[in-house]
């Protein structure tokens, strides 16, 4: 088995979507009218389920965060540190909610944390050096 990618069941599509696609720049690679949605960032595959759609092809029901969680993050890298507090501020600017301005860790690595609207974390950090792409 290989990672495809990963998903997120929402209650809201249509603001994920545009959240997603207008304050963090995936591309929509294939809107499905089946209530889900297929975008890309950098080669990883995001999609994003409608929870009652879901819900009524698996016949079951199931609990959900509410509010900011912190059931998982999504990362993202830049390149300088500067870039982690200009990322940090124009996806501030268009809509997504704070969680940590951006701060330079003792392990040295510049950090920021903002919620989508449904509340997941998502992480933008830098170790102020171009993106190595780190084989297992």
């Amino acid at each position: 088995m290989r990672l495809d990618g990963f998903g997120v069941f929402v209650r809201d599509l249509g603001s994920m979507i545009r959240f997603y696609r207008d304050v963090l720049g995936f591309e929509i690679k294939e809107s499905g009218e089946e209530g889900n949605v297929y975008l890309v960032k950098d080669g990883t595959l995001f999609l994003l389920y409608g929870r009652k759609d879901f819900e009524a092809m698996t016949g079951r029901r199931y609990e959900y965060a509410r509010g900011i969680n912190g059931h998982f993050e999504i990362a993202l890298y830049v390149d300088a540190f500067e870039e982690v507090d200009a990322e940090f501020q124009k996806a501030v600017e268009k809509g997504a909610v704070p969680v940590l301005e951006p701060t330079t860790e003792p392990w040295g690595q510049r950090t920021c944390y903002i919620a989508d609207p449904e509340g997941n974390l998502i992480e933008i950090g830098s170790w102020n050096k171009p993106y190595e792409k780190k084989d297992p």
